[in-house]
């Protein structure tokens, strides 16, 4: 798997880069803005992308802007953006891009095996939330009418989706039968009124509606 990374800070790029050649992964080049990741792009040809959400000029929502124009131009490449702060808007305004996005806290990046596996899932075209803006966004308490419609479990199962995890991961986690947790989602889904159509994620659109409710 090649990846680009794109940061300001210069020993924070280094210092991912050398956690993820340790785990496998081929990093093909770095940049300190978004104007030279465009320019590495067509040379390094990269499966996916590391993006920190705030970058020059303004260090406010450049990587996001960056995530959203990258998939109009390359829909095949996976982006991972960086954060600081939990900002549980900004990882709902990512996953509105599409399928194949992700959004980590860099309090993970300690964790080159978790940013490895962050990383393949965006490239396999999967979501990723970082557990601790789901964790944030299951303790809040708002009420919505489709939301309100769901079992506890059906909400864990949907919470799970969120971090971006397959069936088969939900099933590890929760201890249930890959089975078990198909009917789940196939329920959650009707209740959330999304009925299968060939151009839409399902299971993007079920946690869109999910944070949507559940954020200010």
């Amino acid at each position: 798997m090649r990846v680009l990374i794109c940061d300001d800070s210069a020993l924070f790029r280094r210092g991912l880069a050398l956690l993820l050649t340790d785990v496998g992964v081929d990093v093909a080049g770095e940049a300190a803005d978004v104007a030279q990741l465009q320019a590495l792009l067509p040379g390094a040809v990269p499966d996916a992308v590391v993006v920190d959400i705030r970058m020059p000029p303004t260090f406010t929502d450049e990587g996001l802007t960056a995530a959203a124009t990258l998939r109009r131009s390359h829909p095949d490449l996976g982006v991972l953006v960086l954060s600081t702060y939990a900002e549980t808007a900004y990882a709902l305004r990512l996953l509105e891009i599409g399928a194949g996005v992700g959004y980590l806290l860099k309090d993970r990046v300690d964790d080159a095996a978790a940013v490895r596996d962050a990383l393949e899932r965006v490239v396999r075209g999967e979501t990723v939330v970082d557990p601790d803006i789901v964790t944030r966004l299951l303790t809040r308490h708002r009420h919505t009418d489709r939301l309100d419609r769901l079992t506890d479990r059906e909400r864990t199962v949907l919470a799970q989706m969120a971090e971006g995890r397959s069936n088969a991961g939900i099933a590890r986690q929760l201890h249930l039968a890959e089975k078990t947790v198909e009917s789940h989602i196939a329920t959650l889904l009707a209740k959330l009124h999304l009925e299968p159509a060939a151009d839409d994620n399902r299971r993007v659109l079920a946690v869109l509606a999910w944070m949507r409710a559940t954020t200010p």
